[in-house]
Protein backbone atom coordinates (compact mmCIF):
# COMPACT_ATOMS: atom_id res chain seq x y z
CA UNK A 1 0.00 0.00 0.00
CA UNK A 2 2.73 2.54 0.88
CA UNK A 3 4.53 1.85 -2.56
CA UNK A 4 1.39 2.25 -4.13
CA UNK A 5 1.03 5.85 -2.27
CA UNK A 6 4.59 6.66 -3.54
CA UNK A 7 4.22 5.89 -6.70
CA UNK A 8 0.67 8.13 -6.92
CA UNK A 9 2.78 11.11 -5.56
CA UNK A 10 5.30 10.52 -7.56
CA UNK A 11 3.34 10.62 -10.71
CA UNK A 12 1.55 13.61 -8.71
CA UNK A 13 4.72 15.71 -8.93
CA UNK A 14 5.20 14.79 -12.56
CA UNK A 15 1.96 15.95 -13.33
CA UNK A 16 2.69 19.27 -11.61
CA UNK A 17 6.22 19.91 -13.33
CA UNK A 18 4.49 19.09 -16.92
CA UNK A 19 1.47 21.57 -16.40
CA UNK A 20 4.01 24.56 -14.34
CA UNK A 21 7.51 24.63 -16.37
CA UNK A 22 10.47 25.31 -14.09
CA UNK A 23 10.82 29.22 -15.92
CA UNK A 24 6.75 29.81 -14.27
CA UNK A 25 9.06 30.17 -10.77
CA UNK A 26 11.40 32.35 -12.44
CA UNK A 27 12.93 35.25 -10.32
CA UNK A 28 10.56 38.01 -10.07
CA UNK A 29 12.22 41.50 -11.73
CA UNK A 30 13.97 43.39 -9.52
CA UNK A 31 15.46 47.10 -8.36
CA UNK A 32 18.26 48.14 -5.69
CA UNK A 33 19.37 51.31 -4.68
CA UNK A 34 23.11 51.47 -3.10
CA UNK A 35 24.56 54.57 -1.05
CA UNK A 36 21.23 55.20 0.80
CA UNK A 37 20.70 55.19 4.26
CA UNK A 38 18.32 52.88 5.58
CA UNK A 39 16.24 53.48 2.39
CA UNK A 40 16.48 57.09 2.53
CA UNK A 41 18.54 59.61 0.14
CA UNK A 42 21.60 60.76 1.94
CA UNK A 43 23.32 64.60 0.91
CA UNK A 44 25.79 63.40 -1.63
CA UNK A 45 22.58 62.62 -3.42
CA UNK A 46 20.64 65.53 -2.68
CA UNK A 47 19.76 68.45 -5.06
CA UNK A 48 22.17 71.30 -4.86
CA UNK A 49 19.90 74.31 -5.35
CA UNK A 50 16.01 75.34 -4.52
CA UNK A 51 17.77 76.03 -0.72
CA UNK A 52 18.69 72.46 -0.56
CA UNK A 53 22.40 71.93 -0.22
CA UNK A 54 23.31 68.32 -1.66
CA UNK A 55 26.08 67.12 -3.83
CA UNK A 56 23.45 66.34 -6.54
CA UNK A 57 25.40 63.01 -7.31
CA UNK A 58 23.01 60.42 -8.82
CA UNK A 59 23.07 57.18 -7.12
CA UNK A 60 23.95 53.46 -8.21
CA UNK A 61 20.69 51.97 -9.27
CA UNK A 62 20.78 47.96 -10.64
CA UNK A 63 18.21 45.81 -11.31
CA UNK A 64 18.42 41.53 -11.93
CA UNK A 65 16.31 39.26 -13.61
CA UNK A 66 15.24 41.24 -16.77
CA UNK A 67 12.69 39.79 -18.22
CA UNK A 68 13.24 37.88 -21.60
CA UNK A 69 12.10 39.57 -24.38
CA UNK A 70 13.25 42.65 -23.42
CA UNK A 71 15.23 44.43 -25.88
CA UNK A 72 16.08 47.96 -23.69
CA UNK A 73 15.85 49.46 -20.21
CA UNK A 74 14.04 53.36 -18.42
CA UNK A 75 15.26 53.71 -15.50
CA UNK A 76 12.96 57.11 -13.86
CA UNK A 77 13.35 58.38 -10.78
CA UNK A 78 9.63 60.52 -9.30
CA UNK A 79 8.32 62.27 -6.54
CA UNK A 80 4.30 61.20 -6.25
CA UNK A 81 4.26 63.78 -3.49
CA UNK A 82 5.30 67.28 -4.91
CA UNK A 83 3.31 70.19 -4.79
CA UNK A 84 2.51 69.83 -8.39
CA UNK A 85 -1.09 69.18 -8.25
CA UNK A 86 -1.14 66.11 -8.56
CA UNK A 87 1.39 65.72 -11.27
CA UNK A 88 4.26 64.64 -9.08
CA UNK A 89 7.99 65.37 -10.32
CA UNK A 90 10.40 63.68 -12.18
CA UNK A 91 14.11 63.62 -10.72
CA UNK A 92 15.88 62.04 -13.45
CA UNK A 93 15.19 59.78 -16.16
CA UNK A 94 17.35 57.31 -18.62
CA UNK A 95 16.00 55.76 -21.81
CA UNK A 96 17.63 53.76 -24.52
CA UNK A 97 19.77 51.76 -21.99
CA UNK A 98 20.24 48.50 -23.88
CA UNK A 99 19.19 45.52 -22.38
CA UNK A 100 22.20 43.46 -21.36
CA UNK A 101 23.44 46.36 -18.92
CA UNK A 102 22.26 45.38 -15.39
CA UNK A 103 23.36 49.04 -13.83
CA UNK A 104 23.78 52.88 -13.91
CA UNK A 105 27.04 53.69 -11.89
CA UNK A 106 26.78 56.11 -9.05
CA UNK A 107 27.44 59.56 -10.80
CA UNK A 108 26.77 58.29 -14.30
CA UNK A 109 24.40 61.45 -14.89
CA UNK A 110 26.52 64.02 -17.07
CA UNK A 111 29.31 61.47 -17.42
CA UNK A 112 29.34 60.33 -20.94
CA UNK A 113 31.68 57.46 -19.58
CA UNK A 114 30.06 56.12 -16.97
CA UNK A 115 26.91 55.95 -19.21
CA UNK A 116 25.44 52.87 -20.71
CA UNK A 117 26.58 53.34 -24.68
CA UNK A 118 23.41 54.48 -26.32
CA UNK A 119 21.54 55.83 -23.58
CA UNK A 120 20.20 59.40 -23.40
CA UNK A 121 19.23 61.24 -19.93
CA UNK A 122 16.18 63.00 -21.21
CA UNK A 123 14.31 66.55 -19.36
CA UNK A 124 13.43 66.48 -16.11
CA UNK A 125 11.04 68.75 -13.90
CA UNK A 126 14.11 70.63 -12.73
CA UNK A 127 13.98 71.84 -16.77
CA UNK A 128 17.42 69.90 -17.42
CA UNK A 129 18.42 66.44 -19.24
CA UNK A 130 20.41 65.12 -16.05
CA UNK A 131 19.86 64.03 -12.34
CA UNK A 132 18.55 66.03 -9.80
CA UNK A 133 18.32 64.93 -6.68
CA UNK A 134 15.63 65.14 -3.96
CA UNK A 135 14.59 68.36 -2.49
CA UNK A 136 11.14 68.81 -0.89
CA UNK A 137 9.89 71.91 0.79
CA UNK A 138 11.13 72.64 4.08
CA UNK A 139 9.82 70.54 6.94
CA UNK A 140 8.36 67.91 4.46
CA UNK A 141 9.63 64.03 3.93
CA UNK A 142 8.75 62.70 -0.12
CA UNK A 143 8.75 59.37 -1.22
CA UNK A 144 10.91 58.87 -4.36
CA UNK A 145 9.92 55.92 -6.53
CA UNK A 146 13.05 54.65 -8.70
CA UNK A 147 11.05 52.39 -11.25
CA UNK A 148 13.04 50.26 -13.77
CA UNK A 149 11.00 49.64 -17.21
CA UNK A 150 11.47 46.47 -18.87
CA UNK A 151 10.78 47.60 -23.05
CA UNK A 152 9.83 45.24 -25.79
CA UNK A 153 11.82 47.75 -28.38
CA UNK A 154 15.68 48.45 -29.07
CA UNK A 155 14.77 52.38 -28.20
CA UNK A 156 11.70 54.41 -27.92
CA UNK A 157 12.22 57.48 -30.29
CA UNK A 158 13.34 60.64 -28.14
CA UNK A 159 15.70 63.38 -27.49
CA UNK A 160 17.57 64.58 -24.69
CA UNK A 161 15.40 67.61 -24.84
CA UNK A 162 12.41 65.36 -24.47
CA UNK A 163 9.59 65.65 -21.78
CA UNK A 164 8.22 63.16 -19.05
CA UNK A 165 5.23 63.03 -20.84
CA UNK A 166 6.69 62.49 -24.09
CA UNK A 167 8.71 59.61 -22.52
CA UNK A 168 5.81 58.22 -21.08
CA UNK A 169 4.09 58.55 -24.46
CA UNK A 170 6.83 56.50 -26.02
CA UNK A 171 7.08 53.86 -23.87
CA UNK A 172 3.11 53.10 -23.70
CA UNK A 173 2.54 49.69 -25.42
CA UNK A 174 6.10 48.99 -24.96
CA UNK A 175 6.35 48.09 -21.47
CA UNK A 176 6.84 44.19 -20.58
CA UNK A 177 7.66 44.62 -16.69
CA UNK A 178 8.52 47.02 -13.96
CA UNK A 179 10.02 47.30 -10.62
CA UNK A 180 9.90 49.51 -8.42
CA UNK A 181 11.92 50.68 -5.20
CA UNK A 182 11.12 53.25 -2.97
CA UNK A 183 13.49 55.67 -1.54
CA UNK A 184 13.14 58.37 1.07
CA UNK A 185 13.98 62.18 2.11
CA UNK A 186 13.27 64.53 4.34
CA UNK A 187 14.12 67.80 4.75
CA UNK A 188 14.55 69.92 7.82
CA UNK A 189 12.09 72.75 8.55
CA UNK A 190 14.44 76.03 9.37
Amino acid sequence: MRSHLLARATIGVSMLAALFPVHAFAEPFKVKVDGLSQGRFVNEQVYGGFGCHGDNVSPHISWSHVPSGAKSIVVTIHDPDAPTGGLGWTHWEVVNIPASQTSLEKGASGDPKRMPAGAIETLTDFGESKYGGPCPPQGEGHRYIVTVSALSVAGIDVKAASSPALVAYQMHGNILAQASYVARYRRAAQ
